[in-house]
């Protein structure tokens, strides 16, 4: 019985060690997917919402040359995306619609202002669903009274809108289409409401219209009723990938990226 015993505790002892073995094995694969997915770089990539479908595009053949990289985008309103930078959320880089708001971030200290750079352009259009019959064909032609609702950025943190009440204000029409205005948080929120026709005009960027086969263009604001629509980008000053940061934003400054920018409707 006694032998029995021993040959009990000799097996289970053995039985436990061989567990345990295996249990390293496991551990030491685990282990090896873990770094592997921490020896990938993050980019925190803040942007303008009008540049969505281009940098989606675009992310796809970046990542596949850079393997070591991964690219991760916050889009929204240029002045609510510099907002949350000034509060401290994390970016690697901001690309901004508008020079205002990248003016608001390089008073702070926040951006590294030797990298800051216009990267591409952009133009203001009215538009209209696709399917929409009786359309204005310019911006004077705008009436008040014969419309129920315009929708646009909001001025105050959207460039598109910033531009857009530029243009109304220039054209005297800004008091006037008050109570038609719907004013959406980004770019993006003013064509999906022209879109889904919760408004008979909407206005966006070129590059929006561009991209989306359910509205029309039916005329594009004079440059000269508003400020320059450019793009500035910058490497924000607490990077936590500055180096890598400034190697992304070179290439889309290179002719690759400035290609799919331009496939995309921008200038």
């Amino acid at each position: 019985m006694r032998q029995a015993g021993k040959l009990v505790s000799t097996m289970a002892a053995a039985f436990l060690l061989l567990a345990g073995c295996s249990g390293g094995t496991t551990t030491e694969k685990d282990n090896e997917a873990a770094d592997s997915s921490k020896g990938k770089i993050e980019l925190h990539i803040s942007a303008a919402a009008s540049l969505t479908d281009a940098l989606d595009e675009y992310k796809k053949a970046y990542e596949k040359e850079h393997e070591d990289v991964k690219l991760t985008f916050m889009y929204g309103g240029s002045g609510k995306l510099a907002a949350m930078i000034d509060n401290g959320a994390p970016a690697d880089l901001f690309l901004s619609a508008s020079a205002k708001d990248m003016d608001t971030l390089e008073d702070k200290g926040l951006i590294d202002d030797s990298t800051r750079t216009d990267f591409t352009k952009n133009a203001l259009v009215l538009i209209a669903g696709a399917d929409e019959q009786d359309t204005v064909s310019s911006f004077e032609q705008i009436d008040p009274s014969a419309i129920d609702h315009l929708v646009i950025g909001e001025p105050e943190s959207v460039p598109a809108g910033r531009y857009t009440k530029e243009v109304f204000e220039h054209l005297n029409l800004w008091q006037t289409l008050q109570d038609k205005l719907v004013l959406a948080s980004d770019v993006r929120q003013v064509l999906t409401q022209v879109e889904m026709g919760n408004a008979e005009y909407g206005v966006v960027y070129s590059s929006d219209a561009f991209i989306s086969d359910k509205v029309k263009t039916v005329a594009e604001a004079d440059p000269d009723w508003h400020a320059p629509i450019v793009y500035p980008g910058a490497v924000l000053a607490n990077a936590e990938h500055p180096e890598e940061a400034q190697q992304f934003f070179d290439a889309l400054l290179g002719e690759d990226g400035q290609a799919v920018l331009a496939e995309y409707g921008f200038k």
